[in-house]
């Protein structure tokens, strides 16, 4: 099959950490191997800026722009427009892929892709509902954006019924494909944990939707209950303030750690420290971090919200309402649970390990992302009438606006395109992941070789 140029568009990549991050990466990564061109483009973190290298030759654009809120970019509309259509070009892009509906990045993407007759979809990684202001006004930015797309993958089928009634869809351009986990690096370490407490571990953004309120509420109670119980919290965000006052207000200085931020690389050293997870989201579409952590032979508490009884078999979780006096109950029944683990072989870590590892794969939800991207490669581009049809549609005010803001944009791409024509603009050389394999697979056997001839006889493990 031909090979595709497929750029990922979102404001949310490392060195930032979080689901979303962690399925660009892993997706990319899958995609190079199985013979694609990746490019992938988010704003500049720091000091970190331009173009960065990954891992298989990953190419990361990280363009200067202003973050305003929780590592989201300003929305501008059309002012990044100049920077995408250079990109775009340059890479010879053929699908623009956004994920996550609360990127301005990711929107704007898609808007002057369609614009320049790319082919386009989006993921969506949330769940939002239709009452609150902020709901209101994103589900609105999601309309027009979904409006004139190709297609739509959500990460359960929860989130897909959820995106639909948002952006009122057509249900059969609407994919679901989920999360995943590299399996082979969660491997459990009994030897890690504290022989003397039960742990219980927290993964998470410390933000309000991740549930830090009922958190806050949950340990004290928790602590007072079970003497040997400690909690390892990872994660920062707006809400740590609250933990560190509640560690401060009842004295679990040695009981409650807070580790702050923690990189996906060493998300399994943590997670190998505990006996149970505990998720206390207040909505999740999926929730990666439970997979992750059931992979790592933990038990799961969570939150019955969302997407999350669809991730692990019922077995493996103990679920409560997102309540304080049931989220302990829930928590109180896994340490039940865990204190008698020898008489339920299918709760052994190991056993979890296998279960887990054999559910999910990225090269799975890489397989049937490409069919995604076959399936609208063959879709025809609609013209512009078409464009602003649809996007009339999306409301009496708000139709007229996004009409408006259609036109502007192409118009301000004819003046691109004269102003700067594509002949101008230099193609960037693709990157060979099959000879950089064969490189690498050469280097590794020499190194090999050379280590077998120093310590070969003595080594017996080798």
């Amino acid at each position: 099959m031909d090979s595709l140029n497929i750029c990922l568009v979102s404001d949310f990549f490392y060195p930032n950490t979080g689901g979303v991050e962690t399925h660009q990466y892993s997706l990319s990564q899958c995609l190079i191997r199985r013979g694609h061109k990746v490019v992938l483009i988010t704003h500049a973190y720091g000091e970190r800026t331009g173009i960065r290298y990954l891992s298989d030759g990953l190419k990361v654009y990280y363009v200067p722009c202003l973050v305003i809120y929780n590592q989201a970019t300003l929305p501008t509309v059309v002012a990044n427009f100049p920077i995408f259509r250079q990109i775009f070009i340059r890479e010879e892009i053929q699908v623009v892929h956004g994920h996550g509906s609360l990127s301005p990045f990711c929107h704007e993407a898609i808007f002057h892709a369609r614009t320049m007759g790319l082919k386009t979809c989006l993921t969506d990684h949330s769940l939002f509902g239709f009452a609150d202001t902020g709901s209101i006004l994103t589900n609105k930015l999601l309309k027009f954006t979904l409006s004139d797309i190709d297609h739509v993958i959500c990460v359960s089928h929860t989130s897909k019924e959820n995106t639909v009634l948002r952006a009122a869809l057509n249900p059969l351009i609407v994919s679901t494909i989920p999360n995943a986990i590299v399996g082979r690096n969660l491997r459990p370490d009994p030897t890690a944990a504290d022989p003397n407490c039960i742990t219980i571990v927290v993964a998470c953004r410390l933000v309000y939707r991740k549930g830090i309120d009922l958190l806050v509420a949950t340990i004290p109670r928790i602590c007072q209950r079970y003497p040997e119980v400690k909690f390892i919290i990872g994660g920062d965000g707006p809400r740590r303030i609250d933990l560190e006052q509640m560690r401060e207000t009842h004295v679990l200085q040695d009981r409650v750690e807070l580790l702050g931020a923690v990189k996906a690389s060493d998300i399994r050293k943590v997670l190998v420290r505990g006996n149970i997870f505990l998720n206390t989201s207040l909505t999740e579409a999926f929730g990666i971090g439970m997979v992750e952590a059931a992979c790592c032979g933990l038990l799961v508490v969570t939150t019955k919200v969302g997407g999350v009884p669809e991730v692990l078999p019922e077995y493996m979780i103990n679920f409560a309402a997102p309540e304080e006096d049931d989220l302990v109950q829930g928590i109180s029944r896994a340490i039940d649970t865990f204190k008698t683990r020898d008489q339920h072989p299918e709760l052994n870590p190991m056993a979890l390990h296998q279960t887990v590892k054999q559910m999910y794969s990225w090269m799975d939800v890489a397989i049937r992302t490409e069919r995604v991207y076959r399936s609208i490669s063959a879709l025809e581009s609609p013209p512009l009438i078409e464009r602003l049809r649809r996007y009339y549609g999306c409301g009496l005010w708000a139709g007229k606006l996004f009409c408006i803001l259609a036109a502007v944009d192409y118009l301000l791409y004819l003046f691109l395109e004269w102003w700067w024509p594509r002949s101008g603009i230099e193609r960037a050389p693709t990157f060979d992941y099959t000879r950089y394999a064969e490189v690498r697979f050469i280097r590794w056997n020499r190194l090999a070789r050379e280590f077998y001839q120093t310590y070969g006889p003595t080594y017996k493990d080798f």
